[in-house]
Formats: C-alpha cells, structure tokens, sequence
C-alpha cells in the first residue's frame, strides 16, 4: 500500500518549527523614529540580528532575549546625503522588557560616513520583568 501525503503537511509542519513563542519577559529593537531627528540623522533598517534576517518590515520592532546580540543596520539617509551609504555592524547589550531605537548619526549633513545610536530606551509594556534572585 502506498501512502501519499500532500506537501502542505510538510509546510504547516516546518511553519510551525520556524515560530518561536515568547513568555512573559522579551526585549525589542526598531529603527523607527523617536524623537525628531536632526538634519543628520536618519532611521534605520535591522537587516539582521545575529547573522539572520528578522524577517520584519521597516520600522516594525524586532524581538529578542535579553543578553548580547550583534546587529547589521541600514541607514535611511536624509535627502541631503547623496551617494552610496554602506551598512553598519554593532553589538548591543539589552535588558530584559526594554526597547531600544536605534537610528543612524551622520558625520555631516552631506556625509556617507554614518554610525548607529541608541535614540529612546523604553519599558515593553505587558513585560514582565524576571524575579530577583536572593
């Protein structure tokens, strides 16, 4: 007797192995706007976090456990910059039940060169932070 199982089996199957579930404590990134930028500076685009794609939209907030992670970001540079802009790599560190804005600085307002920083730091609302060890 032969058995043929639909491959949509297989789909639901690895869709559902690709998920990760999170408990009560996370920590998000975005590259989202917080405050109202300067002429040098810009949002930016998680393009990966720890070497994988987030598999986000722009601005939409990447969530995470808390601890170290490496993250490459893209700069969407202000209408003043022309040129190539390259990507930029950096490690944050973050806390539990907090969400981080990171955005890009230019050097000048007409300059390529760029580095990220963090623009608003902000508690997760529904987080709940982990019990105090004693």
């Amino acid at each position: 007797m032969r058995i043929i199982v639909g491959t949509g089996v297989f789909a639901s199957v690895a869709l559902l192995a690709g998920c990760q579930t999170w408990g009560p404590t996370w920590s998000e990134v975005t590259g989202a706007r917080y405050n109202i930028p300067a002429l040098n500076e810009g949002p930016t685009i998680i393009n990966q976090l720890d070497g994988l794609s987030p598999g986000t939209a722009p601005g939409e907030a990447v969530k995470m456990t808390s601890g170290r992670h490496t993250l490459v970001l893209q700069v969407v540079p202000p209408p003043s910059v022309t040129g190539l802009v390259d990507m930029e790599k950096t490690t944050l560190d973050v806390a539990p039940c907090t969400r981080y804005y990171i955005n890009g600085r230019f050097d000048a307002a007409t300059s390529t060169a760029w580095r990220p920083f963090i623009d608003k730091e902000e508690r997760i609302p529904g987080c709940q932070l982990p019990a105090a060890t004693k």
